[in-house]
Formats: structure tokens, C-alpha cells, sequence
């Protein structure tokens, strides 16, 4: 018996698996990003059908920095937390206000942008015919008037809060996205919509329409993780803070939110 070449087989049947287990060993994790698929400059879905918007790069970048993989699952906003909560998602990451209400049910990184809300309006020709706002901010968010929102957004909340509950006979017409919201604007099935501010800058850009004022509501953005996941948390938030201490930062912010 050739005990030489015995050991020598065994050694390299012994590398072998160690560089299998190895290999498996080092199998990036995957996890499941629930986004409002039409919620552009944040996250939607392009023309081509992909997923895409400053949200959609920020997480592809700190999934590839810390060691993961990214899925994205699109997810009807109103049910967007729920989804989250019985684990068919692993977090969300698409222009979510942190506020006291949602931090009762999920978990919020770090903020990372701040936003104010738009009031949209349409655009109609003067005796000149000029185009001009059909509205101001007064005569758009006041009684007898019908605001289009987003079903389950900040918008709502703040209508039903400072106006509706206290008296003011707002009409509030609910879609299941704000794009909706812009179309029914455009044929004058209401008077104003009430958006987050950059969203609202990118659905206009090709739009008779106008921002003619903003709520200051100072809301904040973050990243959503069920309750308790903290190594989720952990990985997002150091992410987020070595983007943004990297040039890919302001580009993106640029490309996006800015510049875009």
C-alpha cells in the first residue's frame, strides 16, 4: 500500500472541502427591501422595469459595503408596514417619515433627509393667456376645497390633524400613490394635491402645474426595521454613515435630490 500517496490524497480531499466550506461559509446574506414602487425621486420602477431613485442606489451601495445582498419588493404603501412586520420584507427603504407612531411598530435608523410638504396646483391660462397657479397656498388648503394625498402618507395625517378634525370642511380625496393623485389635479377631479416636497418637484417637471407653497412640517426620513432586528439596524445605520462620509454621497444627493 502506497501510504505516501494515501496522505497526500487525503491532504488535498482536506483543502478541497475546506475551500468549499469556506465558500459557503462566506454566502452573502439576502435581504428583502419593501419600496413604494412609484414614489420617484426615492424609489420607483423605470420604464425598462426596474427598480431605481435615490433610495434604491443608497441601499444597493451599503448592501455591496457591508457584505449583502439587496432584494426589492415592490409594496402598496398602506400595507408596506404590515408586510414588514410579518417578515415578507426585511426593511423598508422609499421616503419613510420617522414619526411617534410608526416608531410604536418598527425600528428607524438614523434620519438621513429632511423634508417639508408641497402644495400642487394646476396651471390655467389668464385673460393673457399666460399660464399661471390656479391657486395660492391660502385658496388651495382652505374649506371647500378637495386635496388629493396618498393613502397612509404624513400628508393625510396632517390634514386630518390641523384641519379636518378642527372644523375646516376639507374634502380629502385618497390614492394609492401620489402620481394617481397628480392625474386626477391635471383634469381638475380636485384642487390641490399635498406631496412631500422633492416628490412633488419631480412629478411636476413635465406638468402644467405649480408648487405654490410648503407646509413646514421638518419631517425626517429613515430606514425601517422590524422591532428588535438590531443587527439589521446595526448594518444599516454603519452604512449610512460611511456613504455619507464618501464623495458617492453628494453624488447621489446631487443626481437625485439636487441636481436631478
Amino acid at each position: 500500500m502506497n501510504f505516501k500517496r494515501i496522505f497526500v490524497l487525503a491532504i488535498t480531499c482536506g483543502l478541497v472541502m475546506g475551500i468549499f466550506a469556506v465558500s459557503f461559509g462566506a454566502e452573502k446574506p439576502v435581504y428583502k427591501d419593501g419600496i413604494d414602487a412609484a414614489f420617484p425621486p426615492f424609489s420607483y420602477i423605470d420604464k425598462n422595469g426596474n427598480p431605481t431613485g435615490f433610495d434604491v442606489e443608497v441601499i444597493n451601495w451599503i448592501g455591496k459595503e457591508m457584505g449583502f445582498d439587496v432584494k426589492i419588493v415592490p409594496v402598496d404603501w398602506d400595507a408596506i408596514i404590515p408586510t414588514l412586520k410579518i417578515g415578507n420584507i426585511d426593511l423598508i427603504t422609499s421616503g419613510m417619515t420617522i414619526n411617534s407612531e410608526r416608531e410604536k411598530q418598527v425600528d428607524f435608523t438614523n434620519p438621513y433627509w429632511k423634508i417639508n410638504l408641497a402644495v400642487v396646483v394646476r396651471e390655467v391660462a389668464d385673460k393673457d393667456g399666460n399660464l399661471v397657479p390656479q391657486y395660492n397656498i391660502f385658496s388651495a388648503v382652505t374649506a371647500g376645497k378637495t386635496i388629493g394625498v396618498q393613502r397612509g402618507t404624513t400628508s393625510q395625517t396632517w390634514l386630518q390633524e390641523n384641519l379636518i378634525d378642527k372644523g375646516v370642511d376639507i374634502k380629502l380625496k385618497l390614492y394609492d400613490n401620489f402620481l394617481l393623485a397628480i392625474e386626477d389635479l391635471m383634469i381638475g377631479r380636485i384642487d390641490a394635491a399635498l406631496i412631500d416636497g422633492p416628490t412633488a418637484q419631480t412629478a411636476i417637471a413635465d406638468r402644467n402645474a405649480k408648487i405654490v407653497g410648503t407646509i413646514d412640517t421638518g419631517e425626517i426620513y429613515g430606514y425601517a426595521v422590524r422591532k428588535g432586528d438590531t443587527k439589521l439596524l446595526n448594518l444599516l445605520n454603519e452604512g449610512l454613515k460611511r456613504l455619507q462620509a464618501s464623495p458617492e454621497w453628494d453624488r447621489l444627493v446631487n443626481k437625485w435630490l439636487i441636481g436631478g
